[in-house]
């Protein structure tokens, strides 16, 4: 059983930075897609971005280009987000996700709130 565990989300400014990890487990993630979504209340969960596991073929949303980086730690099975240039509009909860064809799971996501 996939379990993905969100941390590092928290209260910053505009301008400031923060680092998201997601440690992942149960299984060996060669062939996934782990990403990061994000969510406000009322909108439809969207792509931050992703990372093609063990390859390092990454993915960004247009919004976050040149602000966000994903990266992977293979040893560690953990994927990291780092947050810079953060605005307001940033403020969301993220969710990790581990995708593989028709299976896909989340973890239980983290608050990040971009004060201006």
């Amino acid at each position: 059983q996939v379990q993905l565990v969100e941390s590092g989300g928290g209260v910053v400014q505009a301008g400031g930075s923060l680092r998201l990890s997601c440690a992942a487990s149960g299984r060996t993630f060669s062939g996934y897609v782990m990403g990061w979504f994000r969510q406000t209340p009322g909108k439809e969960r969207e792509l931050v971005a992703s990372i093609r596991w063990s390859v390092g073929v990454t993915n960004y949303a247009n919004y976050v280009k040149g602000r966000f980086i994903i990266s992977g730690d293979y040893a560690k099975n953990t994927v990291y987000l780092q947050m810079n240039s953060l605005k307001p509009e940033d403020t969301a909860v993220y969710y990790c996700n581990a995708a593989r064809g028709a299976s896909s799971d989340w973890g239980q996501g983290t608050q990040v709130t971009v004060s201006s």
